[in-house]
């Protein structure tokens, strides 16, 4: 959440981020009324107690008649009190619940639209003319077939539509990619973590999925809990009301997990192979910092993503997420797209998003410098999202026979082939 001092100070910048959202301006004037309601009954509150109060030591030395008088009055307190602290409650409770549908402040340099907005900052890698090596490109799906590594049909059969199994050289794929990806993490400084897979609703809440991302997460009704959609959420929960001293900043964690996403409203979209599906394995980077150096480290993380595609060998750009498509915790996102062959285009295999304080503040947790407490800033990073990227992988070093050569960073963590063979025709 957004800290309330800023939205009465500044209200007009909190209605600008919402309008670049593209979410509803009405809501910070009912937050700021909400919240001027929720002060003048606080302080009517305390007025009316510090009188009763007072009340009560004068009552025992009046006389008779006196006594009287101040008793009726000392009912009615007693009445007014109680009216003014309903009052105070429930203002409270509409600030909060206000305060927690309000996105996060979107940074300036973020380019204003919806999807199609983004504005592209770099490319890498050169993409491959397969027409000049004579061949015609088989799309992941079939290579996998080919290689016995993907099986859609099934997963289909145990699960429903969006599951697969990987099979043979492709859990040994998934393994390679994880095990390379961690080791990279763990070069840069961030901590391994394996992290639960459900989380409670304060969890969920507190990183900001049950918003307008809820319609994607699933929900075990009769145990209350979630199951996530990424590590992001149990990594910023992690630290769930704390206080952390300055001099252990940053922190940083590279959480491995199983990720649940219901898809809603993307039927007819990726329908085919592995690219969007129910359930698939992540390596997700966190790292808590001092808010000061959030963009920094927003840099730093894009470098990290950066480094591990340039070692997967694959072609991608960088784009800067346009307003309307940042999600409700980022102030500002990142996303590195690798190019698909069978597709034409670029496909998000990476985000990294800076969410400045907005989850700390929901998680209350701060960071303690000297004698003065703070909120700290959250960031996170993906690393390898592991069907996304074997997709990649398998259409972007195909070779004509239907064989994929791999990359050299993969090779350890495949006994040290070069080539992924095929084992069907």
């Amino acid at each position: 959440m957004i800290d309330l001092r800023l939205l009465r100070e500044d209200p007009d910048r909190v209605r600008a981020s919402q309008r670049a959202r593209g979410e509803d301006v009405a809501l910070v004037d009912a937050l700021l009324s909400a919240d001027e309601r929720r002060r003048s009954s606080g302080v009517r509150f305390d007025e009316l107690r510090a009188e009763q109060r007072s009340l009560g030591k004068l009552i025992p030395k009046a006389d008779a008649e006196e006594k009287a008088e101040l008793l009726k009055r000392a009912s009615q307190l007693a009445a007014d009190v109680k009216a003014a602290d309903a009052e105070r409650d429930a203002a409270d409770t509409e600030t909060q619940q206000l305060l927690l549908q309000l996105g996060n402040l979107v940074h300036p340099a973020v380019p204003v639209g919806g999807e199609e907005d983004f504005v592209t900052l770099q490319t890498h890698g050169t993409i491959r003319d397969f027409g000049a090596e004579g061949f015609e490109p088989k799309d992941h799906l079939e290579l996998g077939k080919l290689l016995g590594a993907i099986d859609v049909e099934r997963g289909a059969k145990v699960s429903g539509s969006r599951f697969y199994f990987l099979t043979g050289v492709g859990a040994l794929l998934e393994l390679a990619l994880v095990n390379a990806a961690i080791a990279q993490a763990t070069a840069a400084g961030f901590t391994p973590m394996l992290t639960p897979a459900l989380v409670r609703p304060q969890s969920m809440a507190g990183t900001g999925f049950l918003g307008q991302a809820a319609q994607d997460v699933y929900h075990l009704d009769k145990d209350d809990l979630y199951l996530v959609g990424t590590s992001e959420v149990a990594l910023a929960a992690y630290h769930m009301d704390e206080i952390i001293d300055a001099d252990r900043l940053p922190l940083r964690y590279a959480g491995f997990s199983p990720c649940f996403r219901r898809e809603a409203g993307s039927h007819g979209k990726d329908t085919r192979g592995i690219f969007r599906v129910h359930q698939f394995d992540k390596v997700e980077m966190f790292s808590y910092v001092s808010p000061d150096d959030s963009e920094a480290e927003h840099q730093r993380l894009l470098e990290w993503e950066k480094q591990w595609l340039t070692s997967l060998e694959l072609p991608f750009r960088v784009i800067d997420v346009a307003s309307g498509d940042l999600g409700s915790s980022a102030a500002r996102k990142f996303d590195c797209e690798a190019w698909i062959p069978t597709q034409g285009k670029y496909r998000e295999l990476t985000s990294t998003s800076d969410c400045t304080e907005y989850q700390s503040r929901r998680l209350s947790i701060r960071v303690r410098d000297g004698k003065q407490t703070k909120p700290l800033a959250t960031l996170n990073g993906t690393l390898c999202a592991v069907p996304r990227t074997i997709v990649a992988l398998l259409e972007n070093h195909q070779q004509a026979d239907g064989s994929v050569r791999v990359p050299e960073v993969l090779r350890p963590y495949l006994g040290g082939r070069e080539v992924l063979e095929p084992v069907a025709k």
